[in-house]
């Protein structure tokens, strides 16, 4: 016998009860689709590993000696766990194929809801769960596997990801309506560089459009002010307190109101991309799959529908 079992395997318990209540290993056998000799012989090893008898011949049939009676209990106990086990492990993975987790950068929460709500009518049974967040937070995600997929612009150069283009993406150069600079056509980027900016958080989406704007031309960055969203930043243009890059999906209704103005300036808007991305390595559940390829085929058609044309000046 082995000092601890590790030989005895779960099937040779199942075939051990399989016997038990046939009292016979050729009726075993027919039960579990096994030969009698395998049965046999399975029973054979279990005894030796045990260091007991098991069975006992009585005629054509088989008796469990007083040892096997004693195993019985614990035989169920063990098969039951392994059931239970394999039960809880398909509802855990009926409930996982259901579910998708998906994380947008806070500029994609002007049309973000609506895209998933669209989803959700087409895939009412799927469990999706939605995580607004800045870029870097989307990233992290990515990076520790807290969500499957992510709506954002530029990919993330620290972790390799598949990426889906749906949308492009326009950025715009914003002010107060009554602006000075709303009067001119064609602003040049040196006579910005003067002006008072809003700026995001070092590392956001605007804020690489900022600093790329003036820096692709030689310019030293203009006086700026950090706020954290967006939202804040739109406030603050309206306020008349500085000129601000901003995502043109984000402004739709205050450009349509009066509220603030786009100006007309060199190099604007600034085209980029909306992509669904995840992880290169992640092997995507299936509503994860489902979102993913739905993404693909209606996000294009949803943009245009939602946005309308891309924002001009004026």
């Amino acid at each position: 016998m082995t000092k601890d079992g590790s030989r005895i395997t779960l099937r040779q318990l199942e075939i051990f009860l399989a016997a038990v209540e046939n009292r016979s290993f050729a009726a075993a056998a027919e039960t579990l689709s096994l030969s009698a000799p395998a049965v046999s012989m399975q029973m054979s090893k279990l005894g030796e590993e045990l260091g007991a008898v098991l069975f006992e011949k009585d005629g054509r049939s088989i008796q469990p000696t007083e040892i096997a009676n004693a195993l019985v209990p614990y035989a169920r106990q063990m098969t039951t766990t392994l059931t239970d086990a394999v039960e809880m492990v398909k509802s855990m993975q009926g409930e996982l194929d259901n579910r998708v987790r998906v994380a947008m950068v806070s500029t994609a929460r002007n049309f973000g809801p609506q895209l998933f709500q669209e989803f959700q009518k087409h895939h009412p049974r799927i469990d999706l769960q939605i995580t607004i967040a800045n870029r870097r937070g989307v990233i992290e995600a990515l990076e520790t596997g807290q969500i499957d997929l992510a709506l954002m612009g530029r990919p993330p150069r620290r972790i390799e990801v598949t990426a889906h283009q749906f949308a492009r993406h326009p950025y715009v150069l914003i002010s107060y309506p009554d602006h000075p600079l709303a009067r001119f056509r064609r602003i040049r980027r040196a006579d910005l560089a003067a002006h008072r900016f809003l700026v995001r958080e070092p590392g956001s989406g605007t804020r690489m459009v900022h600093e790329h704007y003036f820096q692709s031309d030689g310019l030293s960055l203009p006086q700026s002010q950090e706020m954290d969203s967006n939202a804040n930043i739109k406030q603050a243009v309206m306020a008349n307190m500085g000129l601000a890059f901003i995502s043109a999906h984000t402004i739709a209704l205050e450009y349509e109101a009066g509220k603030l103005t786009i100006l007309d300036a060199e190099g604007m808007p600034e085209l980029r991309d909306w992509f669904v991305l995840y992880p290169k390595e992640a092997v995507l559940g299936a509503a994860a799959r489902q979102f993913r390829d739905f993404i693909k085929a209606t996000g294009p058609r949803f943009m245009r529908d939602f946005f309308g044309p891309t924002l001009a000046p004026g």
